[in-house]
Parts: C-alpha cells; sequence; structure tokens
C-alpha cells in the first residue's frame, strides 16, 4: 500500500458539496492498494502511522505521534499513488488495485487504524472528492508497506 501523510491542523473532504468527513489536529492520510497488497501490508502500515513520531512536543521536535496528541485521522482513498510517469506524458494507474480489491483494503486499512486508537474519519471510495486541507508545517510523508 501506499501512503501520503500531511500533517494538518484541520482537513476535510466533501462529495457534490456536502461534507463527508472532517478532522482538526492530527492526519490526511491518502492511500492507494496496489496490486498484491494484502491485508498484512494495511496492518504494518496502520501500525506504522499510529506511532510515527511527526509531531512537535514541547521543546519544538517532532517527538510525538498522532496517539501522544489526541489527533484524528482523515482517510481518503487515492488511485492516482499508484501513478508511473515513467513513459509518455499521460500516466498509467495499472500497478494500483482492482477496484473491488482496492476498496476493500482501504476500508481495511481503515478499521486497523481505528483499533489502534485513532479518531478516524473517510473520504467516499471511487467519489469526485474535494479536499481541503491546512498543512501543519509542512509536513508531507510518503510511505509504503
Amino acid at each position: 500500500m501506499r501512503a501520503l501523510l500531511q500533517r494538518v491542523s484541520e482537513a476535510s473532504v466533501s462529495v457534490d458539496g456536502t461534507v463527508i468527513g472532517q478532522t482538526g489536529a492530527g492526519l490526511l492520510i491518502l492511500i492507494c492498494a496496489m496490486q498484491g497488497d494484502t491485508e498484512g501490508h494495511a496492518d504494518n502500515l496502520a501500525a506504522k502511522i499510529s506511532k510515527l513520531r511527526i509531531f512537535q512536543d514541547e521543546n519544538g521536535k517532532m517527538n510525538r505521534s498522532v496517539l501522544d496528541i489526541g489527533g484524528a485521522a482523515l482517510v481518503v482513498s487515492q488511485f492516482t499513488l499508484a501513478a508511473d510517469t515513467s513513459r509518455g506524458n499521460r500516466p498509467g494507474f495499472s500497478a494500483a488495485a482492482p477496484p473491488d480489491e482496492g476498496n476493500w483494503l482501504y476500508e481495511y486499512f481503515v478499521t486497523q487504524l481505528a483499533a489502534q486508537g485513532i479518531a478516524v474519519q473517510t473520504g467516499q471510495f471511487g467519489a469526485d472528492m474535494k479536499v481541503a486541507l491546512v498543512n501543519d508545517g509542512p509536513v508531507t510523508i510518503w510511505m509504503e508497506s
């Protein structure tokens, strides 16, 4: 699985002009299931993200996790993280998991992240979504399982 994490002060996702998910301080996680990904990949990624120390402590050092700060996460599916730009000018997305499998792994990842103790809200798989965020730092981290 591929994930792009953004440390945020706030973030929201809308479909057809209606906010369907939002968070205050915490993480915006853009996630993509890749071909060959399994539950194990989602388990590992959720565990790693929950403990990743990218929030500031009292000394201004990135030494706290989203759990440590009592933060939440907004998780949005984004198959375009699978983009292959190695040939031509039009990206290919064949490395992404097929839609049914991708949706299942996305929902499984959300469940596993919540099981780590993080309050989670989501976007809508496959929808045309509008994502708004205030990136804190900015801190943006790319992860793969």
